[in-house]
């Protein structure tokens, strides 16, 4: 009886000194992510409920409760256009990351000659890739499909579209290298997830007569399925966080002009913050149900 209530007490001293152990370490990222994220995030949103007036004695606060976020809903269309055009944009961009970024994966995953350095091309846009650097390639059309973009046949099928239609099929054309050059990290991280894919499964898939596409759709694809999910929402929060969008640009370009103010950008970046969980929220359901269904 003491012998087992002695193993007892090793076991908890040893479960708690594991605890501590554990605890020193997320500490670091747990006390960073306080100051550095926490306390800012409910700064700005202290300024986002206050008209912030900066003068040579400091920032003067004057509580004005929700008036900026009623401001940026109902009496500023160029924000609330731009908020549709990047949710739009969004949605379209994310499929194409997606698919671009299995099938580059599947072809990196055979066994060919050089495929160490087809890797470093297909990742070498990511390290590259800076707001300037965007900025001259948009500029000089490389971000478009050559020879398709401004063609006349293009501008009159775009001009037979509605609106809601058109917009997403125009920035598709004219952005469709640029979606693609944000495809880089979800090609290594879709690799790394087929590689740890049990290749017994393939050899017995195989001996009972599947072919390459049926073991494609059933055991790569459904083994896929959480990364999916993950790579979609990298791919949201990186189209949202990118130093171009328009969202983004107009949020800065408010803070400091005459008819903005602090408050008043700080009230619309909580509310691109809403519209960018709310888009995360939409994708996940709708992959989480596809892989539930996929799994019945």
């Amino acid at each position: 009886m003491n012998l087992s209530k002695t193993f007892r007490k090793r076991e908890l001293k040893y479960g708690t000194r594991e605890a501590l152990y554990g605890l020193s370490f997320v500490s670091l990222w747990i006390i960073g992510f306080a100051l550095f994220t926490l306390v800012p995030l409910f700064q700005t949103f202290m300024y986002s409920m206050n008209q912030v007036t900066v003068s040579a004695t400091g920032i003067d606060l004057v509580f004005i409760k929700w008036q900026n976020y009623s401001r940026a809903l109902f009496t500023d269309p160029t924000f609330v256009q731009l908020l549709i055009e990047y949710a739009i944009e969004t949605l379209v961009s994310v499929p194409i990351v997606v698919i671009f970024s299995m099938i580059i994966a599947l072809l990196l995953n055979l066994n060919f000659r050089f495929k160490g350095f087809f890797r470093t091309i297909f990742f070498l846009p990511v390290v590259i890739t800076s707001g300037p650097v965007i900025q001259e390639l948009t500029a000089q059309g490389a971000t478009s499909v050559p020879g398709i973009t401004n063609t006349a046949a293009v501008a009159e099928f775009l001009s037979t579209l509605p609106p809601y239609l058109a917009n997403p099929v125009e920035y598709l054309l004219s952005s469709f290298i640029l979606i693609l050059w944000f495809s880089g990290v979800q090609i290594l991280i879709y690799l790394s997830s087929l590689q740890k894919i049990d290749k017994s499964i393939y050899e017995a898939a195989s001996i009972d007569g599947a072919s390459a596409w049926e073991s494609f759709w059933k055991i790569t694809l459904p083994s896929l399925s959480t990364t999916t999910i993950i790579i979609a929402a990298y791919t949201i929060i990186t189209l949202s966080h990118f130093s171009e969008n328009k969202v983004v640009k107009y949020i800065y370009s408010q803070t400091y002009a005459v008819q903005g103010g602090i408050g008043y950008s700080s009230a619309m970046s909580f509310l691109f913050f809403f519209v960018l969980v709310l888009l995360l929220a939409v994708v996940y359901l709708l992959l989480n149900a596809r892989t539930d269904k996929g799994r019945r």
